[in-house]
């Protein structure tokens, strides 16, 4: 094996070993605690305040003034919502309506 080839191997094992430590580190402090009221707020507020970023970012460059007028992300967010309020799985909903968005503008716009 190469200097190079290990180098990047030894890289890629900090950088591994660096994550796992950082996502592990809350669960090692708080274990025996009760979470901080600001913690629990947060946790509380930021899922959907997360979803409604995420779909504004993915209309944001829609075009509502010309045709289709916006209505494959209309469809698709419309989607989303009915499925979600359906089955109450998250993973279920982003992916028929990611599946549902690629249809539209592949096929019928």
């Amino acid at each position: 094996m190469s200097t190079s080839t290990i180098y990047l191997i030894a890289a890629i094992a900090l950088v591994a070993l660096v994550t796992w430590g950082l996502r592990a580190f809350p669960f090692l402090v708080f274990k025996n605690r009760e979470l901080p009221p600001l913690v629990k707020y947060l946790g509380y507020v930021l899922p959907p305040a997360i979803m409604v970023i995420l779909v504004l970012h993915s209309i944001r460059n829609a075009r509502f003034g010309e045709y289709p007028y916006g209505l494959t992300e209309i469809l698709s967010i419309l989607l989303v919502i009915l499925v979600h309020l359906k089955k109450e799985n998250i993973y279920v909903s982003v992916m028929a309506g990611t599946i549902c968005y690629m249809l539209l503008i592949r096929t019928i716009f």
